[in-house]
């Protein structure tokens, strides 16, 4: 189960012209600012990483205007977990379970579960928060992290089951983002 004292949500590469061309982009986008208003409301720690950013442009207006006091991480590495200042962040969140949202699933999500599980996190992927350019790469990107052990949840199970009571003023205002 996860639980809200024990989670991070880490979003993976949501940039330019690659996060609108993705499979679905539209449907994934709009699932990652869900993740990510839902995650503020339960005081999630979000870190936020960007693949050189300067040649895939930044990340998407609609995903960055919800972090405003935020910058994120570069990266040039394919792994967000080979990026010394990312494993200091994290670490420095004392949280052991990873929930992961990004673009492409095969390549940066892919290798950044790799590693995160590697290193002894858990790792659950929204799998309506991630894509590739084709299908085919995402459905076999999400097969390969359930192999090494990643489980694979969506936003709203993800959201409600660390929110695990249906009353108060966090259920309600997860229940309005997932509305």
């Amino acid at each position: 189960m996860l639980h809200k004292e024990d989670t991070v949500l880490v979003l993976v590469d949501i940039q330019g012209k690659l996060a609108r061309i993705a499979e679905n982009s539209e449907f994934v986008i709009q699932s990652i600012s869900n993740v990510v208003q839902g995650a503020k409301v339960l005081n999630l720690p979000i870190l936020w990483l960007e693949q050189y950013p300067k040649g895939l442009g930044p990340t998407v207006e609609e995903i960055a205007q919800l972090l405003p006091d935020q910058k994120p991480i570069e990266k040039i590495t394919f792994s967000g977990y080979e990026t010394p200042v990312f494993v200091e962040q994290l670490e420095a969140t004392g949280r052991k379970t990873v929930l992961l949202a990004g673009i492409e699933t095969h390549i940066c999500v892919y290798q950044t579960a790799a590693h995160l599980l590697a290193n002894g996190y858990e790792v659950e992927v929204l799998a309506d928060c991630v894509s590739s350019r084709t299908a085919f790469n995402s459905e076999v990107g999400l097969e390969k992290m359930k192999q090494l052990g990643a489980k694979l949840t969506t936003v709203e199970m993800a959201l409600f089951e660390m929110q695990q009571i249906a009353k108060g003023d966090e259920f309600k205002a997860i229940s309005k983002i997932i509305k």
